[in-house]
């Protein structure tokens, strides 16, 4: 597929500076999530996965404020017992209004992890919270749709990227899209388990929409008109597009987020494992957008199954 020319419209496109972002004190891996997140893996792990879990937060955090990034770091508490407190931007989302949105989590430890403090604290840094609207109660009717896990926003376009799952219901799709003027975009996408194809937890570990470019796994989307319907929109929306294989989307090669900082200079943040299955071409293509923010979350990425991407939640 034929690549266009860069969006002129670029350089106004929405990308944030700030990000919310949640210190572990229980990390570790969640039974309650692995049961349709195939990138979790309870082996290999000690008793000091808290310890190491939180060196590699805290190395991120530096790595992003050492950039011109703002990082609002929020501690987790101690009760109730949240696991994967770690990746806020499933729960919880922020939009340019000062608007709030909170989501209906498929996995009840999980909902444990919304707390009503977190705007009072991003006001106190000087963002604006103007209101809340709150889905969460669709977990009632087992209904769910996991923020910017389950969506990809394209905030410049207002284009919306879902890849339908357990964790991702078209019709609660549908609605946040009506609701917030987005145009929806759904498909199926697939990762091999075993000799099974199986519906991939979250879109964000197949889908990066940034500024001008796109990173995805096209192969994951196995119906061929669903994939040739995905790539012909993010190209008409003018983003160039930079595909990856399945075996990089499964060492978060797909979980990236592109950030500013506050002069203007645009980051993609991946994880150390995503940048070292890169080829050298897809490297060179992205740098001609952004510079590189390399995080290594290893112990992250193998007990909680997400990766960089997971752990920001954008603030504008």
């Amino acid at each position: 597929m034929k690549h266009q020319s860069l969006n002129t419209q670029s350089y106004s496109y929405p990308v944030a500076n700030t990000v919310l972002m949640i210190e572990p004190v229980h990390f570790g891996f969640n039974p309650e999530t692995a049961v349709n997140n195939y990138f979790q893996n309870s082996g290999n792990l000690n008793e000091k996965i808290q310890e190491v879990a939180l060196h590699e937060y805290l190395n991120m955090v530096e790595k992003l404020r050492a950039h011109g990034i703002e990082v609002i770091s929020v501690r987790d508490t101690e009760n109730p017992f949240t696991p994967d407190s770690i990746f806020p931007n499933n729960w919880i989302s922020f939009h340019e209004d000062g608007q709030i949105i909170l989501y209906p989590m498929f996995a009840p430890n999980r909902r444990l992890e919304r707390r009503h403090d977190i705007p009072g604290i991003l006001e106190l840094h000087g963002h604006k919270c103007s209101n809340i609207d709150d889905f969460s109660f669709w977990e009632d009717e087992n209904r769910f749709l996991e923020g910017t896990g389950s969506m990809i926003l394209d905030r410049g376009n207002k284009i919306a990227y879902a890849a339908i799952s357990e964790r991702t219901d078209k019709s609660l799709f549908l609605q946040f899209c009506s609701t917030f003027g987005y145009t929806p975009v759904s498909f199926t996408a697939n990762q091999s388990v075993g000799n099974e194809r199986k519906a991939i937890y979250h879109t964000n570990v197949m889908l990066c929409v940034a500024d001008q470019y796109a990173v995805i796994c096209a192969e994951s989307i196995d119906e061929q008109d669903e994939r040739t319907m995905v790539l012909e929109t993010l190209q008409k929306s003018g983003k160039s597009l930079i595909e990856i294989k399945e075996n990089q989307m499964c060492h978060f090669a797909g979980n990236m987020l592109q950030l500013a900082n506050n002069e203007g200079v645009r980051f993609l943040v991946m994880s150390q494992s995503a940048y070292d299955v890169l080829t050298e071409s897809q490297r060179e293509r992205l740098r001609a957008f952004n510079e590189f923010i390399i995080c290594a979350v290893p112990f992250i990425e193998n007990a909680g199954g997400g990766s960089v991407r997971c752990m920001m939640a954008e603030v504008f």
